[in-house]
This record gives C-alpha cells, structure tokens and sequence, in this order.
C-alpha cells in the first residue's frame, strides 16, 4: 500500500488538517484512500457505525476519504482525565486510567501489534494511507518507545512530510532543528517540507523558502495560507470551529485551498516512492 506519513515539528504545526487536505484530494482522484493514526492522545472522541470509540480526527478525515470510519484507522486512543493519567482504548476496549509511565512500560509490545494488524487490514480495502503523526519525531526522550512517528514510518515503509506553523515564528529554526535531530536513516525518509498558517504576502518569504531547501537539501512543497473559517473540527482546540460560508462542502473547500499551494505533482511522486531511500 502506498502512502506517507505527515509529521510536525511541534504539536498543533497543523498535522490533522493537512491529512484532512491530502484524503479529499486523493479521493477527488479516485484513489481509494485511508487516513491513519496509530495512537492519539485526546479528549475529543467519536463513534463508528458499530459502537466503538475512535479519536475525532480520524473519523473527520475519514469523511474526508468518503470512506466509513473505523478503529482501524485509529487503533489506539487515550483520553487524559487527571493527575497524568489517561483512559487508554485498544480497538476500542477499555483500560485504566493508566498512568503515562506505566504505559509506556506496559503496552509498547500491544501498541506495535496493533500497529501491524491495523495496517495489514487496512490494506484489505485501501490502496493509499495517509498517516499522521503526533508532536514532534525529535522528542528524543520518547524515542526508544514511541509508536505514532517514524516506528509507524518504518513499519508502514513509507516516506515523510514535516509540517512547520509559521503563525508562532520560529519556524526555520524548528524544521532545521527537527531534521539535525533525527538520526540519518530517519532524516531520509523526509520528502518535503510544508510551511503552514502563513499570513501575508508569500512572495516575502521567497528567500526563507531558498534557505530551507540550500540548507536541508529538502523540497519545500508548499506555503498553505492561514485560513481561520474552515468550517472543520481540530483534533484537540477547545476553542470554537468559525463556519465556514453557506452552501459549501466543507472537504472539499478546505482541500481546493490546501492544493492550491501545494506542489502537488511533488507529492503524488513522493505517495509513490518508499519511504526509504539512498
């Protein structure tokens, strides 16, 4: 199954929304695609037609795919309730409140068989996954068990694309720092860069653009325009979700923006490729 995983370099870089983006866009391409996240931590959830607890994200970006949702797409949800502890469902099933430790200590070996079963079942339907990441692939404190960012990568067998949120500045530094960062098979999985919540004028940021890519030797594949009244539920704001104007399907308009500043002959050549390379 061919596919990519988007990562960020930083929680909230966007990372939702352009998988939303990319799963409308394929779609309009009849490619029989499939959003992906293997674990995510979130208060926000939903349910299947079949009764069972999956993360908001991805039952959104399912609708996206115009595709049912399923715990496939999100094996893994924990749902903070307090003092660091979370409610962890498997499939669906519920365990805890755990706390995050123990977790981590306990449920590694599950989280990769889980992993492995939901991709080899999504493979059954689905020709192109799009995964998602979560936080940054360069907490290197969480590295030796993480199971959502570059394990899932090289799982799945799948190149990568960072997603950098320019609203809060810093984001050159962020995109360097996150690819020095990560050990040399890791950085090579990344195909392209993704500037994101851009406000202004982009031909003012021309010169950031050749400095990433002299710099980092990867392709920047687009500058996506901030854009407040899209109309879609994020994966964690609390804050209200601005409606989008009357009489639009919500999709369709956010992945018509999105591809509008994409490169998007880049990315359909990086769905192709491996995730590996020399």
């Amino acid at each position: 199954m061919n596919g990519l995983i988007v990562l960020g370099t930083a929680s909230d870089s966007g990372k939702t929304m352009i998988c939303t983006a990319l799963c409308r866009i394929l779609s309009d391409e009849g490619v029989r695609v499939t959003p992906f996240k293997s674990q995510n931590m979130s208060r926000f959830s939903a349910i299947t037609e079949n009764g069972e607890e999956m993360s908001r994200a991805q039952f959104i970006q399912a609708k996206a795919a115009r595709t049912k949702p399923s715990i496939y797409m999100n094996p893994i949800l924990l749902k903070p309730v307090a003092d660091m502890k979370s409610e962890v469902f498997f499939f669906g099933e519920k365990f805890g409140p755990i706390v995050g430790m123990a977790y981590r200590e306990h449920f590694f070996t599950r989280g990769i068989e889980a992993i492995n079963t939901s991709l080899t079942k999504l493979a059954e339907t689905y020709e192109t996954v799009i995964i998602e990441g979560a936080g940054s692939p360069a907490e290197v404190n969480l590295n030796d068990r993480e199971i959502v960012n570059m394990r899932v990568a090289e799982i799945a067998d799948v190149p990568a694309i960072l997603v950098a949120d320019i609203d809060r500045g810093g984001a050159i530094a962020s995109i360097v720092g996150t690819l020095q960062l990560l050990p040399t098979e890791h950085r090579k999985r990344v195909k392209a860069i993704i500037i994101n919540k851009f406000h202004g004028d982009v031909s003012l940021f021309q010169e950031g653009i050749e400095f990433i890519e002299s710099y980092t030797g990867v392709p920047v594949a687009g500058v996506i325009p901030y854009k407040i009244d899209h109309g879609i539920e994020e994966e964690d704001m609390d804050r209200p979700v601005m409606k989008a104007p009357a009489g639009i399907d919500v999709y369709d308009a956010w992945a018509k923006h999105v591809k509008a500043h994409l490169n998007w002959p880049l990315i359909k050549e990086i769905l192709s490729q491996p995730g590996e390379m020399e």
